[in-house]
Parts: C-alpha cells; sequence; structure tokens
C-alpha cells in the first residue's frame, strides 16, 4: 500500500496530462476518490495523516467555545432571578469544562489497549453510581426524574456515565465475539442481557426516557459496528417501540407531550404543554436570517423554559440567525466527519466499535436535541453534547471524544507528523520571543 498523497502515472501518459487515474480495485483507489483539477488538488492537500485528529480536536474545541459562550448569553437572566448573579450558571459551567479540559488530554493519550482492559472497571463504576440515585439522601429528583446525586453540595449526572462506560465496555466485549455474533445466544447474554438491560434499566427506573433512547441508540450503533445480522435489529427494534410506547402510556405527562406534537400548528395550549415548544420556534422565528444579536433574545427572559439548557439551539438561532445555526451544524458534520475517518481508517476491531458508538451517542444526541427545538419530534430532555449547560454530559462527552482523539492519533504517521507540528510550533516560539525581546526600547 502506498503513502498517502501518492499517485502513480502508467507509462504512456503524456506531459502535462495530470495523474492518471488509479484502476479499478487498486489500493490508490480505495484510499481516496480520484478528482481531476483543482479540485483533486484540494482534496488530496486536505488528506493527511493528521486529518482526522484535526477534524475531531477542532470541531470539539469550536463547539465547546460556543456552548460557554451561549450559556452565558441564555442563562444571565435566569442567574439574576436565582442568585442576584449574572454570571452564575456561566460560571459553573466554565468550572466543569475546565475540569473536562485535562480529562481530555489524558483521554487524548491513553491508547487503546488501556481502554480496553479498563472497560469492565468502568463499566462496574458506571453502574454503582447509576445504582446510587436510589439511595434516600443522595439521589435528588428534578422535574420528575429521578437521575441526580447530590453530595456536599456537588450534583452529578451518573447516566451520562452510563454512556462512556457502555461504549468502551461493548466495544471491548464485541471485538472479541465478531465471529460469533451470527448466534443470537452471543448477542443477547453479553451485550442485551444483563448489562444492556440493566444499564437501561437502572436509568429508565429513574424515568429518564431521553437518556434511556440515547443509550438504545448507542447500544445499536455498536452492535452495527460489529456486525450484527439485519434481523437482530429488526427483532430488536420492534421490541424497543413496544417498551417504548407502553412506557409513554404509563405517563400522562409523556403522553400528552406526544399528543401536542402529533396535533402540530393545531395546539392551541400554549399555556400548558405547548408552552415549550411554541415558544422555542417563536424564538427562532424572531432570529430572522441574521438573529438579533448576542445577548439580545426575548425569550430567555422567562419565556422559553430550559433556555440555557435542551433549548439552547432555539436561543442560538433567535440571537444569531441562520448563520449560527448552520455553524452548529456543521460543526457536527465535521465532528461526525473526522469519528467516521477514524473508523474506516483503522484495523483494530475494538477501535471501529469504539468510535462508531462515540459517533452514533453524540451525532444522535444532537440530532434528538435540535428536532425538539425545531419541531419534528416530541418533546424530550436531551441536551445537546457540548453546548448545553449541564457538567456531568460535558465532562463525559469531553473525555469520550479525548478517546476518539488517541484513536486517531495511531493512524499511520499521525504520531510522527504531530510531533513534527508540535517541534515546529516550539521552535517558531523560540525564534519569536528574543526577536521581540530585541525590539523593546532601552531605557
Amino acid at each position: 500500500m502506498r503513502p498517502a498523497g501518492t499517485l502513480t502515472t502508467s507509462a504512456g501518459t503524456a506531459r502535462g496530462a495530470g495523474p492518471a487515474r488509479p484502476p479499478a480495485g487498486s489500493d490508490e483507489a480505495l484510499e481516496r476518490a480520484w478528482l481531476p483539477g483543482p479540485l483533486g488538488r484540494w482534496v488530496r492537500a486536505v488528506d493527511t495523516p493528521v486529518t482526522s485528529f484535526v477534524l475531531v480536536a477542532s470541531a470539539t474545541g469550536m463547539l465547546l467555545v460556543l456552548g460557554l459562550l451561549m450559556v452565558l448569553s441564555s442563562s444571565s437572566v435566569e442567574s439574576i432571578a436565582a442568585s442576584g448573579n449574572p454570571w452564575s450558571i456561566a460560571v459553573r459551567q466554565g468550572a466543569f469544562a475546565l475540569v473536562g479540559l485535562p480529562l481530555l488530554l489524558v483521554a487524548a493519550r491513553t491508547p487503546a489497549l488501556w481502554w480496553r482492559r479498563m472497560s469492565w472497571l468502568v463499566l462496574l463504576l458506571a453502574l454503582v453510581l447509576q445504582g446510587l440515585v436510589f439511595v434516600p439522601g443522595l439521589g435528588v429528583e428534578v422535574n420528575g426524574n429521578r437521575n441526580w446525586i447530590s453530595v456536599a453540595g456537588f450534583t452529578a449526572q451518573p447516566s451520562e456515565a452510563i454512556k462512556l462506560a457502555l461504549v468502551v465496555w461493548g466495544a471491548a466485549v464485541l471485538s472479541r465475539k465478531q465471529e460469533l455474533l451470527g448466534r443470537l445466544g452471543h448477542v443477547v447474554v453479553p451485550v442485551v442481557f444483563p448489562v444492556g438491560l440493566l444499564a437501561l434499566g437502572l436509568v429508565l427506573a429513574g424515568r429518564d426516557l431521553g437518556t434511556g433512547l440515547v443509550v438504545l441508540l448507542l447500544l445499536a450503533g455498536l452492535l452495527y459496528a460489529a456486525g450484527a445480522p439485519l434481523r437482530y435489529f429488526l427483532l430488536g427494534g420492534g421490541v424497543a417501540a413496544v417498551g417504548v410506547a407502553a412506557l409513554v402510556v404509563q405517563e400522562q405527562h409523556r403522553l400528552v407531550r406526544i399528543q401536542a406534537w402529533l396535533s402540530g400548528q393545531q395546539c392551541t395550549d400554549i399555556y400548558g404543554e405547548c408552552w415549550q415548544p411554541t415558544h422555542g420556534m417563536w424564538a427562532l422565528g424572531s432570529g430572522g436570517w441574521w438573529g438579533l444579536g448576542l445577548g439580545a433574545s426575548r425569550e430567555k427572559w422567562a419565556w422559553l423554559p430550559e433556555a440555557h439548557n435542551d433549548f439552547i439551539f432555539a436561543i442560538i438561532g433567535e440571537e444569531l440567525g441562520l448563520p449560527g445555526t448552520l455553524s452548529v451544524l456543521l460543526l457536527f458534520v465535521a465532528l461526525a466527519a473526522g469519528m467516521v475517518r477514524v473508523a474506516q481508517r483503522s484495523s483494530d476491531p475494538f477501535v471501529v466499535i469504539a468510535t462508531t458508538g462515540v459517533l452514533v451517542w453524540v451525532l444522535g444526541q444532537a440530532l434528538i436535541n435540535i428536532g425538539v427545538v425545531i419541531g419534528v419530534l416530541p418533546v424530550v430532555g436531551v441536551p445537546l453534547p457540548l453546548v448545553s449547560s449541564g457538567g456531568s454530559s460535558l465532562v463525559t462527552t469531553m473525555v469520550a471524544l479525548g478517546m476518539v482523539m488517541s484513536f486517531a492519533r495511531d493512524e499511520p504517521g499521525a504520531r510522527e507528523a504531530l510531533s513534527t507540528t508540535v517541534r515546529a510550533a516550539r521552535s517558531g516560539a523560540a525564534v519569536v520571543a528574543p526577536a521581540r525581546a530585541s525590539r523593546r526600547p532601552r531605557r
């Protein structure tokens, strides 16, 4: 296999005719699409050993910065009402980002072998933490959901750790059982039962249907990446649909939300269940093409519930307009493209399955959140990854994406290219510093 960036020409190619098209089925044809002219040169220029790492790292960083900015803007009014300090919610979110950043850097330097070795420990710890929400004095109920624990004033949502634990553990187990997944028992016993149902059961026992749906998507993504037969997805999808329907019917507030969503524009209860989705749509609509300006939202003035959390995408549309919402979508597309590239270029089944699990988790949760805000899905309490307020979600998502970055660093040539870039940056800084010092005026 030739290194990326090289193309051979046939013996009969005329001078100046450009690169010859690689034959169908060749290594070059598998590694890159053949494109003529400037577009082909651009594709070959960006197709480097560090492309996957740059896509994941840059999209993560920009979404994180945008999220911190929008949490500050969307939460200022609620912060004033709660504590008199417009910065309180934003400062707490910034503190969680500062906690998550070193964890991301550590995760980005942890080899896949260590992730595989830690899989059982991570899973057991996450399950224990999720079980603590049912302990009197530790578990906290918020908006009808009992999925938080509070210790010494510190509140955390263990169900977010469940997602990361299932990714690591599921990838470790399925990567060893790929050849046996044609047998139903090797899918049901290690993945779906008892661990999948145990983790999902603990989440649903706390009445958090939104997180439960994300866990279901995550499990499906892991099985798909491992190569499970299609018939299992049809069977599992049917069972999941029946289970979700039963959970909706037995909770009145969920049933009312579904009915409000199905009624669409005919929903007249704008002071009840239609209040939040209606004001979310009003926020997007009032933003127009270019937005009202950063900080100029009207809906955040106690009109739109969860403006800094589940409905922060509506505030982005109101304040930053179409460019703001499209920027969020493009950043998630770039993040997904980087993770797809990592999975495609890896020969390690663990890396492929784990990366796909993180992709389905983050992108699926983002699509659910945005779908709720724009009205194509019923209201479900799911935050927008890296953007919405919420420390547990932010930290676990950063760690998961740091793990994907560690996989991207293991692509052929990536470590060498990154080391060269770091050395060049340090050399440039060393040259610039004396030059600046020499330009200082003498006293």
